[in-house]
């Protein structure tokens, strides 16, 4: 049985087909890259490094590591594979593969590099995903993640309202995609919006907006609001992990010298193939 839920996996085709990226300006693309490859080891590739996008969706990673490294295999089990192939039209060093993440088509020990961004998590077995991702890295390779968080960084009311928040996703999941579409729109109209511009005011008033939910968002346009809700809202499998629970799974799957993101959005972490 493959380690995917095939759910997930349309959802994702429908919402990468929607959400392509074109709606974010070029300083906004490039900002939310820094923000999730701020712990990524650039300067231990070798020259011409290949590696993988594990889960690429529309290509916005690969957007921008593309011209860094040598070749890059951007994987994915969905229908944004070709939505990723026409926003990565001109860079001829990507390989695309319709793929899953424990049958991705690459050789075991033949990577110089990987990535998993937002993926993981969505997947039945995160652990096991994690192990297949280091299988195909060569040894002192990087690999980085982002996994959504259990707020263990955070108030104890934080987890209360996300626990609110998933009974709603629980139910916005199964709506038709036009209304589901409709219900995240309004999800970043009515909630998501506010309270970034909340903490936008509050940050101009030197406040700490940190214990603001959503003020991750606030220097972000409405266009990438929309997308995450969509991603939060929409998506039937979801799971959650404390920072030692990351560093646990990557460590039992080879991976040493593990070191995480102190700044959102949170879990971005790296760690070496041993």
């Amino acid at each position: 049985m493959k380690n995917l839920d095939s759910k997930t996996v349309t959802s994702f085709g429908d919402e990468w087909s929607r959400f392509d990226q074109s709606g974010m300006t070029e300083d906004e693309a490039r900002k939310v890259f820094s923000e999730y490859f701020s712990v990524f080891p650039w300067d231990i590739l070798p020259p011409d490094a290949e590696g993988f996008d594990m889960g690429c969706g529309s290509g916005r990673w690969a957007r921008w590591v593309a011209p860094r490294v040598g070749r890059l295999h951007c994987i994915d089990p969905s229908v944004a594979i070709e939505v990723a192939r026409v926003n990565l039209v001109d860079n001829v060093n990507v390989v695309f593969h319709c793929a899953s993440v424990d049958a991705p088509g690459l050789s075991s020990t033949s990577q110089d590099f990987g990535y998993s961004l937002g993926v993981l998590h969505h997947v039945p077995d995160t652990a096991a995903a994690i192990r297949s991702c280091v299988d195909l890295l060569k040894p002192g390779a990087p690999l980085l993640l982002y996994l959504y968080y259990a707020f263990d960084n955070r108030p104890w009311w934080f987890r209360v309202l996300w626990r609110v928040s998933d009974w709603g996703r629980r139910l916005i999941f199964h709506l038709p995609a036009s209304l589901k579409h409709a219900v995240t729109d309004m999800i970043a109209a009515l909630v998501y919006w506010p309270l970034a511009k909340l903490s936008q005011f509050a940050e101009r008033l030197r406040m700490k907006v940190d214990v603001i939910p959503l003020s991750y968002y606030r220097h972000h346009s409405f266009y990438t609001m929309r997308t995450d809700s969509r991603d939060r809202f929409g998506t039937p499998l979801e799971q959650r992990f404390t920072q030692t629970q990351i560093a646990t799974m990557m460590e039992k799957a080879g991976l040493v010298h593990v070191r995480f993101s102190e700044k959102a959005p949170f879990w971005c972490v790296v760690g070496i193939k041993d």
